[in-house]
C-alpha cells in the first residue's frame, strides 16, 4: 500500500463521529459487499477507516497479531479490542501486551462485569463445565457486545479456512445481533497465506500456536490439537460446542 493511501486513510479516521441507524449500515452492506469480496485485505480495512473513521475498530483473540498489524499499518493508532475474560492463558495476555508496546494501535482490554470468583459465587464454581454456553455468554459475547455500542463496524481475523462453519463467513457482512458491520479483512486467506504474512513481517504470534494449540481461547477449555486433526478440534472437546456465540 503507498504511502499516500495510508496517509488517505489516516485523515479519513474522526470523520464519522455520529452513528448511522441500522438501514443505512445493511444499505452499505448491500452495496459494498460485493465490491470488496475480492479486494486485497489493506484495502478493506482502508474503506472501513475511511467509512466509518473513528466509529470503526478491529477485535482480536490475541492467537496472533495479523490483523492488528495489518490494520496498524494502514490506520495507525487505530482501536484494538481485547477480550479479557479472566480465563485466558498466561501466554495470551502476554501477546495482548507485546501488541499494546510493539504496535502503533491503541489496545482497549475489556472484562466482563462479574470477575471469576465473583461468577462462581453467583452460578456455582466452574460454569465453564456446568454451562458452557452461559460461561461463554457472560465472558464473552455480552462484554463485547457492550464494548461495540461505540462502533458502526468492527472488524475481525475470521477466516473460511478455519472451519466448515465459517465458510460463508462475508468479507463485508451484517451482524444481525449486534446491528453493525462486520468486517472479516482475512476470510479468503488461506494457512499459507498467514504464514507467509506472519515470516515476511515477523508478526507476533501466541507462543502456544507452536506448541500444539492452533485455536486458543480459555484454558478450561481449549486442549492441544494431535497433528492431522482438526485446528479448532481443541475447543470444548467432548462436547457439541464449536462456537462460542461471537460470530454465531
Amino acid at each position: 500500500m503507498s504511502a499516500a493511501t495510508t496517509a488517505r486513510a489516516r485523515r479519513a479516521r474522526g470523520t464519522q463521529t455520529e452513528g448511522r441507524s441500522p438501514e443505512e449500515l445493511r444499505e452499505l452492506v448491500s452495496h459494498w459487499g460485493a465490491e470488496l469480496e475480492l479486494a486485497p485485505a489493506e484495502v478493506i480495512i482502508e474503506w472501513a477507516a475511511a467509512t466509518f473513521g473513528d466509529r470503526f475498530c478491529i477485535t482480536s483473540s490475541m492467537g496472533d497479531a495479523v490483523l492488528a498489524h495489518l490494520a496498524s499499518k494502514v490506520v495507525p493508532g487505530i482501536d484494538v479490542v481485547f477480550l479479557d475474560t479472566g480465563y485466558h492463558f498466561a501466554e495470551t495476555v502476554g501477546t495482548a501486551d507485546a501488541v499494546k508496546h510493539t504496535l502503533p494501535v491503541n489496545l482497549l482490554t475489556i472484562t466482563p462485569v462479574q470477575s471469576v470468583e465473583e461468577q462462581d459465587a453467583t452460578y456455582g464454581k466452574d460454569l465453564y463445565k456446568t454451562d458452557p454456553d452461559l460461561c461463554c455468554k457472560l465472558r464473552k459475547v455480552q462484554p463485547l457486545t457492550e464494548s461495540l455500542a461505540g462502533y458502526d463496524a468492527w472488524a475481525t481475523g475470521l477466516r473460511r479456512a478455519e472451519t466448515h462453519n465459517r465458510v460463508i463467513a462475508p468479507v463485508i457482512g451484517w451482524d444481525a445481533k449486534k446491528q453493525k458491520v462486520k468486517v472479516s479483512p482475512i476470510a479468503r486467506w488461506s494457512d499459507e497465506q498467514v504464514e507467509s504474512y506472519i515470516q515476511d513481517n515477523g508478526v507476533l504470534v501466541n507462543p502456544l500456536v507452536y506448541d500444539g494449540y492452533p485455536s486458543i481461547g480459555c484454558w478450561p477449555c481449549t486442549r492441544r490439537v494431535a497433528p492431522g486433526e482438526d485446528p479448532r478440534s481443541g475447543r470444548w472437546a467432548g462436547t457439541n460446542k464449536t462456537e462460542c456465540g461471537i460470530h454465531s
